[in-house]
């Protein structure tokens, strides 16, 4: 059981937040422990790692940084120097044993362990949200955890009604209809109800996250100018546009369906202060292309706060220390600013 009691937090405490060390053998641990090492964090929040406290020590010592990491059984103490961090250990034998860069079952099993114990710290209220490093999704099914990703399991461990997946970099805020979809199969899965949702939770998000009283959604389009009256395909007309009237009907401003190649230019300008978009690439391609290295994953309709990485568990560059931190540090702001606005909000 964790210790301390229920949290708050207000205008005047930063929020404690619980960075989910993600998959140990990838490079979740290394850019857990250059932000936590940075100045920047201590401005914005109290960090509180849940993760592997062996992996932890092992990471710092490697990286030589001046840190050092301690165990704590919950948040009532924790020390405010710049040179700890306060590791929540929730596995019950250490893990020590496992090859960095290798998807394993009994990393993929650590690392839902380390999700599990964050998602009970946040919905009993000891800390003010959790900031995921990446997981691995070979490894969580070898370690017995069946779904394809952070999303899904959120969604489950919370009991949430629906939830999507909004990536937030540079000026854009882009909600999925759709994610990790082939193309040949994308109008099978673009249904009125999936389209309905993602603008509903898209407003939600931009109402509730970001303190925008009343967004403007841009929903992109399927096909090439938005279909041409059907000359490329009837998408827009057959479940797109009558998805975005009976939203509009709910009070939404969303937009009919907008040709994606000139929707996005709008946004940037300011369009629009969020985008719906159909697929995958059609919403990734612009954001890493104005914030390659800085995108933030929010998922939406969570009881809790959850930001998370734009990133993989990088096997491939693990221990050599060249890992960037930037994501982790800007979901750590995104979910420190959400908590802010909530707070603020009473």
């Amino acid at each position: 059981m964790v210790k301390g009691t229920s949290r708050k937090t207000s205008s005047t405490k930063l929020p404690l937040l619980g960075l989910t060390m993600g998959d140990p053998a990838g490079i979740g641990p290394e850019v857990i422990a250059k932000v936590v090492a940075g100045q920047a964090l201590r401005r914005i929040c109290y960090p509180i790692v849940i993760g592997s406290l062996p992996v932890m020590e092992r990471t710092i010592k490697t990286l030589r940084l001046n840190l050092k990491a301690f165990r704590v059984d919950g948040h009532e103490s924790l020390p405010r120097r710049s040179d700890t961090i306060a590791v929540l250990d929730p596995l019950d034998t250490p893990l020590t044993r496992f090859t960095p860069g290798v998807a394993a079952a009994e990393t993929g099993a650590a690392s839902v362990a380390f999700i599990k114990k964050g998602v009970e710290l946040a919905r009993i209220g000891c800390i003010d949200g959790i900031v995921t490093a990446p997981i691995n999704k070979e490894a969580i099914n070898m370690g017995g955890c069946r779904y394809p990703g952070h999303t899904e399991l959120l969604a489950d461990l919370t009991q949430a009604n629906e939830s999507g997946m909004m990536i937030v970099g540079g000026p854009l805020r882009i909600m999925f209809v759709t994610t990790h979809v082939a193309i040949k199969d994308l109008p099978a899965h673009l249904t009125q109800a999936k389209i309905e949702k993602s603008i509903r939770l898209a407003q939600m998000a931009l109402t509730t996250h970001f303190g925008i009283k009343k967004p403007k959604i841009g929903v992109a389009a399927l096909n090439p100018h938005a279909g041409e009256h059907g000359l490329f395909g009837d998408d827009e007309t057959r479940v797109i546009l009558p998805a975005s009237r009976a939203t509009q009907a709910q009070g939404i401003l969303a937009s009919d369906p907008l040709p994606a190649d000139t929707l996005f230019g709008k946004a940037i300008k300011g369009q629009y202060d969020g985008i719906v978009a159909m697929y995958h690439d059609q919403g990734l391609i612009p954001l890493k292309l104005v914030a390659f290295g800085t995108c933030v994953n929010v998922t939406v309709g969570l009881p809790i706060i959850r930001t998370s990485v734009d990133h993989g568990t990088a096997f491939d560059i693990v221990g050599k220390g060249i890992a960037d931190p930037g994501s982790l540090l800007e979901a750590v702001k995104l979910a420190a600013q959400i908590a802010n606005n909530r707070s603020s909000r009473g």
